[in-house]
């Protein structure tokens, strides 16, 4: 996937302090309506664009152990 969320030129990506120098995480940019996110990798490929408040509830179940796989 090559296109771009249209709102996402310009935002400043971030990585988690945790993340490992092998290149093997995700980035998040967060703007007024919603939080993006991409793969370190490949920063011009796809982004998954969410609400602020649907990303909170993703954090917030990672955070409790909620998600098994």
């Amino acid at each position: 996937m090559t296109d771009t969320h249209p709102e996402a030129v310009g935002l400043r990506w971030r990585k988690a302090s945790r993340s490992v120098t092998n290149g093997e995480c995700v980035e998040i940019a967060s703007a007024a309506r919603y939080v993006g996110i991409r793969d370190s990798k490949n920063p011009n490929g796809g982004i998954l664009v969410c609400a602020p408040q649907t990303f909170r509830a993703f954090l917030d179940t990672v955070k409790r152990g909620g998600l098994r796989f």
